[in-house]
C-alpha cells in the first residue's frame, strides 16, 4: 500500500512537470529556444492567485487573473527579451544566456516585491474524498486529469486549426512560412501567450497541492520541467507529457527505496542516461541538421 501511496504521489507531482514541459515543449517546437523563464513564470502566476485571493476575490476569479496575469507576463518576455534576437538571427548560445537572465531577473524581482519568506495558500478546491486505503487521491486525480485535458485541447489546437498548422509551419521552415502569408511575429507571441498560460494552469494545481509559495519555486520546477520535456521528447506534445509522469514516478521510487535525499540527483541522473541512450527522448524525433 505504501508503494501505490507513493506512486500516485509521484503521478500528482508528474501532472505539473507535465503541464509545465507543454509549455518547453510549444515554445521549443516553434522557436527553437529553450525558455529557462518559463518556470518563473509559473511563480508568478502563483503570487497572482495569493493576491486575488488575498483581496476577497472568489477562486474562478484568481484563476482567470493567474492566466490571463501568465499569458501577458510570457508575451512580454517574448517582446522585450527575445524578439530582438530572433530577429536577427542571433546564436542560440545569446537566446539562452538571455532567457537564464530573464529568470534571474523575476526571481529577483518577486523577492524585492513580495520578500523572500515563504508564505501559505489556502486550499483552493474543496474535493469529495476519493480514498485508497487511509490516502484521499481527489488532488491527484484532479492534477491528472487536467493535464490530460490540457494535451487533448494542445493536440486539437495544433492539428485541427488554422492558427496550429501556421505553428506547425513556422516550426517546419519560418521563411517558407513567410512567404506563404503567415505573420510569424504573431504565432510566436501566441505560442509564448499559450504556453504561459499553461504554466499558470501548473501553478493553480501546484499551489493546490503544496500549499505554498516562494519567489524561487520557479527554479527548481522549471528544471525538473526542462528534465521532463526532454526525457519524454521536446517539441513532442505527448512526449511532454511521458516525459513528466515517468519523472513522477522515479521521484516517488526514491523515496521508496528510502533515498529521498538523491530524490533531485535521481531526476537529472535520468537526463543524462536518456541524453546518451536516446538524445532525442522516448518520442522525438531524430533530426539532422544541415551545414
Amino acid at each position: 500500500m505504501y508503494l501505490i501511496t507513493q506512486m500516485l504521489n509521484g503521478l500528482g507531482a508528474g501532472s505539473i512537470y507535465a503541464l509545465i514541459a507543454l509549455g518547453y515543449s510549444m515554445v521549443y517546437g516553434v522557436v527553437k529556444l529553450i525558455n529557462f523563464a518559463h518556470g518563473d513564470i509559473i511563480m508568478v502566476g502563483s503570487y497572482m492567485i495569493f493576491l486575488t485571493l488575498g483581496s476577497g476575490q472568489p477562486l474562478w476569479v484568481a484563476v482567470l487573473v493567474s492566466i490571463s496575469f501568465s499569458a501577458i507576463m510570457g508575451v512580454l518576455i517574448e517582446q522585450i527579451a527575445y524578439r530582438r534576437l530572433l530577429n536577427s538571427g542571433a546564436p542560440r548560445i545569446a537566446l539562452l544566456i538571455t532567457a537564464i537572465g530573464a529568470s534571474i531577473f523575476l526571481q529577483n524581482l518577486a523577492q524585492l516585491v513580495f520578500g523572500a519568506n515563504q508564505k501559505s495558500m489556502p486550499k483552493m478546491f474543496q474535493l469529495p474524498a476519493i480514498r485508497i486505503g487511509d490516502m484521499n487521491v481527489s488532488n491527484t486525480l484532479l492534477n491528472i486529469i487536467v493535464a490530460f485535458i490540457m494535451m487533448a485541447f494542445l493536440q486539437v489546437l495544433i492539428h485541427a486549426t488554422k492558427t496550429g498548422k501556421a505553428m506547425r509551419a513556422t516550426s517546419e521552415d519560418s521563411g517558407a512560412a513567410q512567404l506563404m502569408g503567415i505573420n510569424i511575429n504573431r504565432i510566436i507571441i501566441f505560442t509564448f501567450a499559450v504556453g504561459s498560460a499553461l504554466a499558470a494552469v501548473g501553478a493553480v494545481l501546484y499551489t493546490n497541492t503544496y500549499m505554498q509559495i516562494k519567489p524561487l519555486m520557479g527554479g527548481m520546477l522549471g528544471l525538473k520541467a526542462f528534465v521532463a520535456a526532454v526525457f519524454g521528447g521536446i517539441g513532442s506534445i505527448p512526449g511532454a507529457m511521458l516525459g513528466g509522469f515517468l519523472l513522477g514516478l522515479a521521484e516517488s521510487l526514491s523515496v521508496v527505496a528510502g533515498q529521498s535525499k538523491w530524490m533531485d540527483a535521481a531526476v537529472f541522473a535520468l537526463l543524462i542516461i536518456i541524453l546518451l541512450v536516446r538524445p532525442s527522448g522516448l518520442l522525438g524525433k531524430h533530426m539532422k541538421e544541415k551545414v
